[in-house]
């Protein structure tokens, strides 16, 4: 059965802040935009919500120049202390998501996190094996998620599996945007690709912004390029593992947003997984396809949500890949 719309305001956030937030995923993520829509209405609206905050602190590092880039990473940790200071936000986007943070208890661990992930890349990191990467895409990516199951009323202390596969699904995600911008982040002056899925001849770094990628590291990029997006289907799977666990329509939202992203690695390999062929996509045609595919999936797993329900448990399935960071380790911090 449809769950029916809420009367206004009854989500409990600002009418204009909503709409500003729901602009600003249209604007900047038309994938996410489509999953949002198949969300039960009060998760679509917290879901836009989470996303412009998420923009929101991107932007503001990503819009200013590299030597103020410190002090804005700075300013986001201090609007964090007043958010989970219970102080009041004058910034619409801020304030939504301050509301957010206390209608579903979101742990202030998660934005810290991503906060630091962003740390990483103004403080240039680099990535000398794929832990270091898999920390990275955790940081960025694998924290929107566990606030997302936040969102979607998932708590570690009884969906603790699900909670951790969600984790795993960020770090496919995450993958799959490194292997789609190698050129475009080289002449940003990051190489995300590790060391350890590189040659020693092609273990350099960028010498600055907006520097072309060299001709010779076309062929061993592309070669680390396939190699990880095998890694990040083993990720795809253990996140797939936890679809049991969300009432349908939120399980439908996720697999769609997964099957739009996993199929722009299908993309980048048709192309031989060549970094030099510019950025790949998903048609709107092919995007509606695979929302019916991840209908299907969901649709698969009905007797298993019926088991859960029925049991209040689901069956952990063990993903081959681990992501040994003390933050999934410590299910208390998901509480």
């Amino acid at each position: 059965m449809a769950e029916a719309a809420p009367p206004a305001g009854a989500i409990g956030f600002d009418e204009d802040a909503i709409a500003r937030c729901s602009r600003t995923i249209r604007e900047h993520s038309k994938s996410f935009a489509l999953a949002s829509r198949l969300l039960p209405a009060r998760a679509r609206d917290e879901a836009v919500v989470l996303y412009a905050w998420c923009r929101y602190a991107d932007d503001a590092v990503d819009e200013v120049p590299l030597a103020e880039q410190p002090a804005a990473l700075a300013r986001l940790d201090a609007e964090l202390d007043r958010i989970y200071g219970n102080e009041a936000m004058t910034d619409p986007v801020l304030a939504a998501f301050a509301a957010l943070v206390r209608r579903r208890g979101i742990p202030e661990v998660y934005p810290r996190e991503l906060v630091a992930g962003m740390r990483m890349d103004v403080e240039g990191a680099r990535y000398g094996d794929s832990t270091t990467l898999r920390r990275y895409c955790y940081r960025v990516a694998s924290t929107v998620g566990l606030m997302m199951c936040h969102v979607m009323g998932l708590r570690a202390g009884t969906h603790a599996a699900a909670v951790q596969q969600a984790a795993h699904l960020g770090v496919a995600m995450q993958i799959t945007n490194i292997c789609r911008d190698v050129a475009e982040d080289w002449g940003r002056g990051r190489r995300y690709l590790p060391a350890d899925r590189l040659p020693a001849a092609a273990q350099v770094e960028p010498a600055g912004v907006d520097t072309p990628l060299p001709g010779s590291l076309v062929a061993p990029f592309s070669a680390a390029v396939e190699r990880l997006l095998g890694e990040a289907d083993a990720h795809y799977a253990a996140g797939d593992a936890g679809l049991w666990a969300l009432p349908w329509r939120s399980a439908l939202a996720v697999a769609a947003a997964r099957h739009i992203y996993r199929d722009i690695g299908r993309v980048i390999a048709a192309r031989g997984f060549d970094v030099s062929a510019g950025r790949a996509w998903t048609s709107k045609a092919r995007k509606l396809w695979l929302v019916g595919r991840a209908l299907a999936q969901v649709a698969a797993s009905a007797p298993r949500r019926c088991w859960a329900a029925v049991t209040g448990r689901g069956r952990f399935v063990a993903p081959t890949v681990a992501l040994p960071f003390e933050a999934l380790r410590a299910p208390g911090d998901c509480t």
